[in-house]
Order: C-alpha cells, then sequence, then structure tokens
C-alpha cells in the first residue's frame, strides 16, 4: 500500500465532506414535494450516514498503511486484526478503478460545490421555494437542469469504485471481504440515489414551470437534459 493512495483516499474523503454539507438549512415551511416515498425524502441523513461510512474507511486505510510501516502484530495482536480481521494477506493497492473513482469524487464535489455558489441562499438539501426565488439558467445549469444531482451521481460511483472493487480496505479487510455483498451494495446504492434524482428532478421541473412559466419554457427547449448531456 502506498502512502499515494492514503493522501487520495483521504482528500476523497474531505472533498465530499464538503460537497454533502448543507450550505444552508431548510425552513420546513418552505418545503414542497412532502408526497415522496419516506425512503427518498431522507437523503440529507443519508449523506450524512455516507460521510461516516466513508471517513471510517479512510481512518482504517490511513491505520492499515501505518501498521505496514510498523509490525503492529508484534506490538499489539488485537489492534492488528481489528485492522485488517482477514485471514488472506490483503493486497490494499493503487488501481485503475481507484484512480476513476477518485477523480470522479473530485469533479463532482467541483460540480455540487459550484451549485451551491451559483444558487447561493436558494440551494438547500430539501426541495424548497424562497420569497426571493428565480430561476437560475448560469454555470453549469446552462448544460443540464439539475447539475447538482449529477455532482450526487458522480460521488456515488467514485466512491463505488474506490472503496468497493479490489484493492481497497473495505473489499480487502473489512465487512466486504466477499465480492457478492459489494456488488449488492453498490446496486441498491446506486438505484436508490437514481430514483432520489429522478423524483425531485420532475419534481422542480413541475414546481419552477409553476413559477416562472414563460422563461422555464425557454429554458427547458434550449437545456434538454436532467443530468448529463447527450444522455439523461
Amino acid at each position: 500500500m502506498s502512502l499515494v493512495r492514503v493522501l487520495l483516499v483521504v482528500v476523497q474523503a474531505v472533498t465530499n465532506q464538503w460537497a454533502c454539507t448543507p450550505p444552508n438549512p431548510t425552513q420546513e415551511k418552505n418545503r414542497f414535494h412532502r408526497e415522496e416515498l419516506y425512503i427518498l425524502q431522507i437523503a440529507p441523513l443519508i449523506f450524512k450516514i455516507h460521510m461516516t461510512i466513508l471517513w471510517i474507511c479512510a481512518l482504517f486505510e490511513v491505520f492499515y498503511y501505518m501498521s505496514t510501516l510498523v509490525s503492529l502484530s508484534s506490538v499489539s495482536p488485537i489492534a492488528s486484526t481489528i485492522i485488517c480481521p482477514s485471514t488472506i494477506e490483503p493486497h490494499i493497492r493503487m488501481s485503475p478503478m481507484f484512480t476513476i473513482g477518485i477523480a470522479a469524487v473530485v469533479l463532482g464535489s467541483y460540480i455540487r460545490l459550484d451549485c451551491f455558489k451559483t444558487l447561493g441562499r436558494l440551494f438547500t438539501f430539501d426541495l424548497t421555494v424562497q420569497p426571493e426565488h428565480k430561476l437560475v439558467t448560469s454555470r453549469f445549469y446552462s448544460y443540464v437542469r439539475h447539475p447538482a444531482y449529477t455532482g450526487s451521481m458522480l460521488l456515488v460511483a467514485g466512491l463505488a469504485f474506490s472503496h468497493l472493487t479490489e484493492g481497497s480496505w473495505l473489499t480487502e479487510c473489512g465487512p466486504l471481504r466477499s465480492s457478492s455483498s459489494a456488488i449488492v451494495v453498490w446496486a441498491a446504492w446506486w438505484v436508490w440515489t437514481l430514483a432520489v434524482g429522478i423524483s425531485r428532478a420532475q419534481a422542480e421541473d413541475k414546481q419552477m414551470q409553476k413559477l416562472f412559466p414563460e422563461e422555464w419554457d425557454r429554458y427547458a427547449m434550449i437545456v434538454h437534459w436532467w443530468f448529463f448531456p447527450g444522455l439523461a
């Protein structure tokens, strides 16, 4: 395991933390789209859970790297077992999938942070309409109508590539040592993320069309895509 991998995992955790921290609090009186399924409404809570899991993975990757520098098993066999209980020699390493995952998380975080800045006080993690609301069509919103969800999808894909593939602490030493377990977690995470994105994109489009009918119609004619130009 290399120091470069450890540093990149920490960078990934930090950028993900920034991208998943609400820039503004939600005012309950301004919320809409309350009728969606509860499992889709708890997206802010899921963000917190996945931030916590990512930091745990990052810390264990750091601990494992430190254990390769010092013979931890001779100093503290219990600590060595906690860090990596696998009976098979783990091979935590840099890989093409890991590198792609890091790039996807950094890009996804940048897109989300840019959306935070572009919308300013209008950006909340729950769907809300503010008294000073306006239709924003600049920056990434000039390419797709819901770039913040594009960023979220890149985060999910990036974290899966980095931590749910061979060569990560989670799959070499952690609870997902079975490849089938990693696939199930990845699939469930992706299905939920996509369901949230579609549900919210439909609700936001409907709300913006109601608030700014002519302006929204012109915008929708120019910007056809929800998340990825030419794809969806």
